[in-house]
Formats: structure tokens, C-alpha cells, sequence
């Protein structure tokens, strides 16, 4: 058996990544990264230590991606000032996403397919919404009555919910796709403006 010798020094890979993306990116990046992935309020401290910045600058960078749209601000608890990522930006980024990777004309089918299966949802439950499906087999269960009816698995309360998510996605990344459309078409020149 051989004896082995330790190294002499061990680095802390965590502190080594996070020095190198501290070298190769702002302090307006890193804080855009962080926000980016953070879904419940959070103070300007929490963001700076997170994005290896003061917190002075992070404030800065913070109010300015408020001002973007990108971060939402709401009043602490102690009187400071808690951001957010909007969830407006999330829409715009997730209809971006489908943009990239959907036609048009494949994003229009899409789209009148989830609207027959919503409409398949209510019809079946008699609803209009997962909500109120869920309400109605509380308030079932709570009254009990004399005819038993089946239970309504979770995961189709579940799936509902995410198929009108994702038919918000989709009208966003449709309407964004013929906005973009239209203005593409807005620079055409006419027979007026090309020079003769």
C-alpha cells in the first residue's frame, strides 16, 4: 500500500468559479443573472452578495433594470425597498423562446389545438377553470352527498393549469411575431419614397 500525500493547498472551487465570473462579466450582468433567477423578493444586500458587488452598486443596477421592466420593486418590511423579477419579463422571454424555435404557422396550430383542449376540460367538468374544479371536489368532499362521484386526479387539475399557461405563451409569442411582422413590413419603402 502506498501512502499518499494531500495537496498542498485546496482550492475552493466554488470561490475559483466565482472569482472567474466575477472577471468576465459587469456588475450589471451578474445582478440581471441573479434577479433573473429569483422568484420571491429579495433586499438589494441579498442581490449584491449573490452578484459579488457592493451594495450600492447593486441599488444602481437594480433601479435600473426596474426602470427596463426587467425587476419589480415593492416596500420591505423595515422600510427598504425588495426587488423582483417582473412577470412580464418572464412572458417576453418565454415568448421569445418559442419564437425561435416555432413558425407561425406551427405556433397558430398549437394554439387552436390547446384551445380544443380547454374547451375538452370544461366540457367534460362542467367548469370553466382548474380553480373551480378544485374548489367543487373540496366542497364535494366537505358535503359528501348520498351518490359518490369519482375524484378528480391532481394531475389533470395540473396539466389544465399548465395548458392555459402555456396558451398565454403561445398568444404572446404569436402577437410579438406579427408585431414584429408588421414592422418589417412598415419599412418596405412605397412607390412614393423610392426615388425615381
Amino acid at each position: 500500500m502506498t501512502d499518499r500525500n494531500p495537496p498542498a493547498e485546496f482550492a475552493d472551487i466554488n470561490e475559483a468559479v466565482g472569482e472567474e465570473w466575477e472577471a468576465e462579466t459587469t456588475p450589471y450582468e451578474r445582478i440581471r443573472h441573479v434577479v433573473a433567477h429569483m422568484y420571491s423578493p429579495v433586499s438589494a444586500d441579498a442581490v449584491a452578495d449573490d452578484a459579488r458587488t457592493a451594495p450600492k452598486t447593486a441599488r444602481k443596477h437594480l433601479n435600473t433594470l426596474a426602470d427596463e421592466g426587467f425587476v419589480e420593486t415593492e416596500p420591505g418590511e423595515q422600510g427598504g425597498t425588495l426587488y423582483r423579477r417582473s412577470p412580464e419579463s418572464l412572458v417576453v422571454e418565454q415568448a421569445a423562446d418559442i419564437l425561435d424555435h416555432v413558425s407561425t404557422d406551427e405556433l397558430v396550430t398549437r394554439i387552436q389545438e390547446m384551445r380544443e383542449q380547454l374547451t375538452e376540460y370544461r366540457s367534460e367538468f362542467g367548469v370553466d377553470s382548474p380553480e373551480e374544479l378544485a374548489v367543487e371536489q373540496t366542497n364535494q368532499a366537505l358535503t359528501e352527498t348520498g351518490s359518490p362521484q369519482e375524484e378528480i386526479d391532481p394531475e389533470t387539475i395540473r396539466e389544465w393549469k399548465t395548458l392555459r399557461r402555456n396558451l398565454a405563451f403561445a398568444n404572446a409569442a404569436l402577437s410579438i411575431g406579427n408585431a414584429e411582422q408588421f414592422v418589417d413590413t412598415d419599412r418596405r419603402p412605397t412607390d412614393d419614397s423610392v426615388p425615381a
